[in-house]
């Protein structure tokens, strides 16, 4: 065992030791957390806005402070990017992480430099995590890559400002530089396809034994890979050991990335955000991930159907249920609060508490009342693909509310690597799997309102052309799985011609 091992797994199990401290005490942490958020903010604009010195429990606090989404925060987020202190938290925040908005444009999301140590130890726990839970430690002795965003930075008003991953590209660790890929000046090349081309020539004969990114950017990665070498991924790396992700569910990706791997890999899924680390997965056999609750954020919960009402009951971690389709409402160390990320989540287990991400708040289809969710639609088309070996690169799914000719129906546009035999018997087996998943959409079809899905077949890149066409191909960016329009598909239709 080599010195690093020898560390790795002595840090490791004091990580699971002190995981174990607030997870054996989840309430109590949660409700210490919003304690401590709301002292260190009383005096801020927003905390004198919302009397925070009033606050003495959660019920105080759910009465004082809305739930808002970035618009509704945004005029005091506003003052904070022009250059005004203790606006949203004390002082002026380390960090702005931007990104775009569907509906806001680009959005500046505060990093304080309370907040900012919470992503880097989180993403460091869940390899520690790993390991302990593992034995491996192989994996620290070779070169690891991390396909990111650019760490270039600009300035706002004096704050530094960049993609999530750029800025947390500045946090690694010195004793992990060595190892570290790709360089610098690769990570700075803004094309996507000319960073990957890049990347492939200065990996392809390295010891790459973890790799880290989302899936379907990794996939790209491995494709010029194979095709640089003529070699499975197992041949070209073959001590690659660990594969962590996180941004979209790893299942409908998982058979074509191991078939390009050319074995079965472990993989660790986390749940970054701009706004807070939130989770990440702490033990392979284990479904869902750990929720953070000491990572400096408080958490509300709102049952996703309903948080568009004018009041929707909110609830804390001391009442939620498995099983129910949350949305998930920050408060958090950068002075975010009742911020709706937009994600929606449901609880797997509750001692401890793990969850799965479901979807988006804006990410699903009910154009007749079915409210279809993304996690509903990937499971449907995981299981189908299992039965007919079939394997699908990217999908998303739209209504079609006013066809041609017939009665209206949901529309999957599904990029291929490895076609069905047969696609009527696949399409038919789909829809029965998204009705098993959806009583609203079986209960639509057998009554006559919808008829059974229908796919359009698209060439395996498919989804690639479609992202560089909106010019977001690569880094964080990836495609909703579906939308309650038709602006993706008219897009794709446009593109393909697929009728």
């Amino acid at each position: 065992m080599s010195i690093k091992q020898f560390f790795a797994k002595r840090l490791a199990k004091r990580a699971v030791n002190n995981t174990k401290k607030w997870t054996q005490n989840p309430i109590a942490t949660q409700e210490n957390v919003l304690k401590g958020l709301l002292k260190k903010a009383k005096n801020t604009t927003f905390g004198q806005d919302h009397h925070f010195s009033q606050i003495n429990n959660y019920s105080d606090f759910v009465r004082r402070v809305p739930i808002r989404d970035y618009e509704g925060l945004r005029p005091y987020v506003d003052r904070v990017v022009a250059g005004e202190a203790d606006i949203l938290w004390p002082g002026k925040p380390r960090y702005f992480s931007k990104t775009s908005g569907t509906t806001s444009g680009i959005k500046y999301i505060p990093i304080s430099k309370e907040s900012m140590p919470t992503h880097i130890k989180t993403a460091q726990n869940a390899l520690y995590h790993y390991i302990y839970h593992s034995g491996n430690t192989s994996f620290v002795d070779g070169k690891m890559i991390f396909l990111q965003g650019s760490p270039t930075l600009s300035k706002t008003n004096g704050i530094d400002t960049g993609r999530l991953s750029g800025i947390v590209a500045h946090y690694i660790p010195s004793y992990l530089q060595k190892s570290r890929m790709p360089s610098w000046e690769t990570n700075c090349i803004d094309d996507w396809e000319q960073k990957v081309d890049a990347i492939v020539e200065e990996t392809h004969h390295e010891d790459l034994r973890l790799i880290s990114g989302i899936p379907p950017w990794v996939k790209m990665y491995f494709e010029r890979l194979t095709a640089k070498k003529h070699k499975s991924i197992k041949d070209i790396f073959p001590n690659f050991s660990l594969f962590v992700y996180g941004g979209v569910n790893y299942k409908p990706y998982r058979s074509v990335l191991e078939d390009l791997i050319g074995k079965k890999i472990d993989s660790v899924e986390l749940y970054p955000a701009s706004e807070g680390f939130i989770a990440f997965q702490d033990q392979l056999e284990e479904n869902g991930m750990l929720l953070q609750l000491d990572a400096g954020i408080f958490y509300e919960f709102v049952e996703a159907d309903k948080i568009h009402d004018k009041k929707p009951l909110r609830i804390s971690l001391a009442d939620v249920k498995k099983g129910v389709n949350y949305a998930i409402i920050l408060n958090t160390s950068a002075g975010l609060w009742g911020y709706n990320i937009g994600d929606t989540i449901e609880f797997v287990n509750l001692n401890p508490y793990r969850i799965v991400v479901t979807g988006r708040t804006k990410h699903f289809i009910s154009a007749f009342g079915e409210h279809v969710i993304g996690k509903e639609v990937e499971e449907a088309m995981q299981k189908t693909t299992k039965t007919h070996s079939a394997r699908v690169t990217e999908f998303t799914v739209a209504p079609q509310v006013t066809p041609t000719e017939g009665l209206p129906y949901h529309e999957w546009w599904v990029a291929f690597d490895v076609p069905p035999k047969d696609l009527t018997i696949f399409t038919a087996k789909l829809d029965k799997e998204l009705r098993q998943q959806n009583t609203y959409y079986d209960d639509l079809i057998s009554g006559g309102v919808l008829r059974p899905l229908v796919i359009r077949s698209l060439p395996k890149d498919a989804f690639e052309h479609y992202m560089k066409s909106i010019g977001k191909l690569g880094g964080q960016n990836k495609t909703p799985r579906l939308k309650n329009d038709r602006q993706i598909a008219d897009m794709l239709d446009k593109l393909f011609n697929t009728k």
